[in-house]
């Protein structure tokens, strides 16, 4: 219990530590106060003229647009392209949907196993690209959330410029971070070569094919990204990705570090840090106690060897990687459906029924520091409801940093918060109750349920992990699924700015003694509850057809 305690300090307080600073470095990079770095990018695309939340977000959108088409005809025409060593085939274009969609929205859900499906030029021109410029999309969004939050209007109402922001993001956060990182893991034994596979023969003097290629820039960016989506099919517990125990804790540092960054990056440029330490508060709060319930109900032993007694005392040790620490499964498990990374260190399908509860509701709140900037702007949707309910019961008009929170906005929180149950909930009900989603599981009952689920809320919250006991590469499966991932994903971007566009639009309030404050306990109490009442009254039915009803047949 010791090391596992000590465990989570070092990955959770370090990714902690580490995110004050890159915070502070993220707010003044997206306050203009790197002027040399901003002229080179204004002159990149020809000027940055100020942009409204409607003009931003057609930026946006038509930018993501441009992105999946350049990347679904690389993957459509892999096969006719140069850096395929290894001869890779055309895929079919379900399949190559599927992933355009995943890698576009930064979800990185994956029907498929990259080492035999993709070329190089596919994984580097096409997915890993797609794995900076996606997550440069989000920390984009909310820095022209904070802009028209905090009032930096540049003299109009306008909250920045897309183009110049996601630059920045790119090749001034990502970019250096992912130098890095694939440095360090490189070292560990993260192989980094544009050579085919390796042919090789084992001490059986058996001829084995090894599957090698530039995975070291792929999984930096995968993980900082939170991306999610892995070089090898095995994802993260394959050991040419993730090679030793320290190099796991080092990739688990990577994810949370630009989710946890963004809440500073936000508080910065709003100003109003007491309010960022809040609601880093809460988060880290939620986080704690999805860790504590995933790593405390992963020592109870798998059905199948509940009678052995060794067991007893080590746990469910199926679907672990027992090189890389029995704690570290249940804990990625949590740390990558928290910040929408996806990606796995552990199979998730193996898990217990209620340690398989922790990242779905990861997903299903959506707001545990998030993905790389959406996160902090999900949780904004959460923000607005609470100040709504609070100013509600208080009898006094809702306001939030000085603005005044009306039906509007509230009706729009409430819109995308909802899509997000909808997209899952009712993708869900269709393939569980037709033979689309039936004639895919491997189980019945209510584990099989429960597969169907976690896709559904996987591609919902643009996570890409998966219970992978399900065979989910049919056409089917890949249209829903990318469809679900490409609403997801703009939706909760484009409504969250329309809300902040619709709040500068008002005359600004001063606050006064009777104004709600956002930024102390009683605020963070209301926070809490208003995103637990939401999670239970939403998700909970599904939840107890699941994992919850899995675990009572199997209890003794």
């Amino acid at each position: 219990m010791l090391t596992a305690i000590l465990t989570i300090v070092l990955i959770v307080g370090g990714a902690a530590a580490l995110s004050w600073p890159l915070g502070k470095y993220m707010s003044a990079l997206f306050s203009g106060r790197f002027a040399r770095a901003d002229g080179l990018f204004t002159r990149a695309i020809g000027g940055s003229p100020a942009q409204d939340w409607k003009q931003y977000s057609i930026a946006l959108m038509a930018f993501n647009a441009l992105m999946f088409v350049f990347v679904f005809a690389i993957l459509a025409l892999q096969h006719a392209l140069p850096l395929n060593p290894d001869g890779q085939s055309a895929a079919p274009l379900d399949l190559v949907f599927n992933t355009a969609a995943s890698f576009t929205t930064n979800t990185n859900l994956q029907h498929y196993s990259g080492e035999s499906t993709w070329s190089y030029l596919a994984q580097l021109g096409g997915l890993m690209w797609l794995q900076f410029v996606s997550a440069a999309t989000g920390i984009a969004a909310l820095a022209a959330l904070a802009r028209g939050i905090g009032g930096q209007k540049d003299g109009g109402a306008s909250m920045g410029n897309f183009f110049l922001d996601v630059q920045r993001a790119a090749f001034c956060v990502l970019l250096p971070l992912a130098i890095v990182v694939a440095a360090v893991i490189a070292l560990a034994g993260v192989p980094m070569t544009l050579q085919g596979a390796a042919q090789v023969t084992t001490l059986e003097g058996v001829a084995q094919t090894i599957a090698r290629g530039p995975a070291a820039a792929f999984v930096a960016i995968k993980q900082l990204g939170t991306n999610g989506g892995g070089f090898f099919g095995p994802n993260s517990t394959h050991p040419l990705e993730n090679p030793d125990f320290w190099a796991n804790g080092f990739e688990m540092i990577a994810i949370l570090l630009i989710p946890m960054a963004c809440v500073w990056m936000f508080g910065r440029m709003v100003g109003r840090m007491k309010h960022a330490g809040v609601v880093f508060g809460v988060m880290l709060v939620f986080l704690l106690v999805k860790i504590g319930g995933a790593v405390g109900f992963e020592t109870a032993p798998t059905q199948a060897f509940a009678a052995l007694p060794v067991m007893e005392k080590v746990g469910n040790l199926e679907g672990k990687e027992l090189r890389l620490g029995a704690t570290t499964g249940p804990l990625w498990a949590v740390l990558t459906t928290s910040t929408s990374n996806g990606s796995v260190g552990a199979m998730h399908d193996s898990l217990n029924p209620m340690t398989g509860l922790m990242p779905m509701a990861g997903m299903w709140l959506n707001a545990t520091f998030g993905g790389v900037g959406v996160g902090m702007i999900n949780m904004f949707l959460y923000i607005v409801v609470a100040v709504f309910i609070a100013g509600m019961m208080v009898g006094r008009t809702p306001e939030y940093l000085g603005h005044k929170v009306e039906g509007r906005e509230m009706r729009l929180a409430v819109l995308a918060l909802f899509s997000h149950a909808l997209l899952i909930l009712g993708g869900t009900a269709l393939f569980a109750a037709t033979a689309w989603g039936q004639d895919a599981l491997n189980n019945v009952g209510a584990h099989g349920f429960s597969e169907i689920l976690y896709e559904f809320s996987s591609a919902g919250a643009n996570n890409g992990s998966g219970f992978e006991g399900l065979g989910d590469g049919t056409v089917p499966w890949n249209i829903a699924t990318g469809i679900v991932m490409l609403i997801g994903r703009y939706l909760p971007i484009i409504i969250p700015l329309a809300i902040v566009g619709s709040l500068m639009a008002k005359r600004r309030s001063a606050e006064s003694a009777g104004t709600l404050s956002v930024e102390g306990g009683t605020f963070g109490v209301m926070l809490v509850i208003t995103i637990v009442i939401f999670g239970a009254l939403t998700f909970m039915p599904a939840a107890a057809l699941g994992p919850v009803a899995e675990h009572l047949t199997l209890m003794p």
